[in-house]
């Protein structure tokens, strides 16, 4: 990679104490461990429009379809102010090419979902979207996006992840001079994660990739949107083993029979329940390092992200 991955996160949560109380919700994971590897962009939606620290609380008030940011004790609606700001704010963000957003969870402003919303009767709903992040997700709808209590789940965290590093490469390859031949290497080496993913959308990008009418201009244009719609879709153990066992056949000559048989009682054990997936994929990674299989050291799927982020040991 040529830069450092840029990723959109709401301030309090690198423990900036920005809050309506003057506190902060400092969170260690995205600081000390992802942190690591990006370059954060942070973003306080009440603060950069103009609220003061401290300041009166805010809620969501009206229908999740239509909500107005509202102070709690003065009710003084904040909601255009709030609106005005972040259209500007989301503009100026187009050109930091992030490859993703952390947003603050139940906020008013920043919640990416299941953000109360108060009736008329005072009684919550909690299907709401904070003001700026709504508007975020609505300008940048494939962008990867979570929020820090979500990423306390393995399998959402894992998710999250991979995709900012499949889109810190996708900034580099369109960067880059657009030719069919750099866009038919990315599709080439990122095969086995589209699958897991969603193959339907793998077999289309394929298609497009090699569809001679179009000009690579066209190409990386439908191909990018392409991309953010299979990422969207999880992986599943199913997708994972069947993937597995799609990488187990370019061994086919290599293996001797009692290493193939142990590949596929671990890609079982994987499938049952029992291991998680990084037991067979380290098992890949040795066979193929041992054998020297030149297209799957080219896979990112057997190595999609650092490591030391120990990401798949549970999931």
């Amino acid at each position: 990679m040529t830069a450092t991955i840029k990723l959109g996160v709401s301030r309090c949560l690198l423990g900036d104490p920005v809050r309506y109380d003057g506190g902060h919700k400092h969170d260690r994971f995205i600081t000390n461990t992802l942190g690591q590897y990006v370059t954060f962009i942070p973003v306080c939606p009440e603060v950069e429009c103009g609220m003061s620290i401290p300041r009166e609380s805010l809620r969501l008030v009206g229908t999740p379809e239509n909500p107005r940011l509202i102070t709690r004790k003065s009710q003084v609606d904040h909601t255009d102010r709030m609106v005005a700001w972040a259209q500007g704010r989301i503009r100026d963000l187009e050109s930091e090419d992030l490859c993703g957003f952390i947003f603050k969870s139940d906020s008013p402003s920043s919640g990416m979902e299941r953000v109360k919303v108060y009736n008329e009767k005072g009684m919550p709903l909690k299907k709401g979207v904070g003001i700026f992040a709504a508007l975020f997700m609505a300008h940048f709808p494939l962008l990867p996006v979570e929020d820090e209590g979500r990423l306390n789940d393995p399998k959402l965290r894992e998710h999250f992840i991979e995709r900012i590093f499949v889109y810190k490469r996708l900034r580099d390859l369109l960067a880059g001079e657009k030719k069919t031949g750099a866009l038919v290497e990315f599709h080439t080496r990122h095969k086995m994660l589209f699958m897991a993913h969603s193959p339907e959308h793998y077999r289309r990008m394929g298609k497009l990739v090699a569809d001679a009418s179009l000009s690579a201009a066209e190409k990386f244009s439908r191909y990018e949107t392409l991309l953010g719609e299979a990422l969207r879709f999880k992986t599943t153990v199913k997708k994972n083993a069947n993937v597995l066992l799609h990488i187990l056949g370019y061994f086919k000559k290599d293996l001797s029979p009692d290493e193939k048989q142990e590949l596929l009682e671990i890609i079982g054990l994987y499938r049952d329940g029992h291991l998680p997936i990084i037991v067979p994929v380290t098992l890949l990674n040795h066979f193929v390092r041992k054998y020297d299989e030149p297209y799957l050291k080219k896979q990112y799927y057997l190595n999609p992200h650092p490591i030391e982020l120990h990401l798949r040991n549970h999931v």
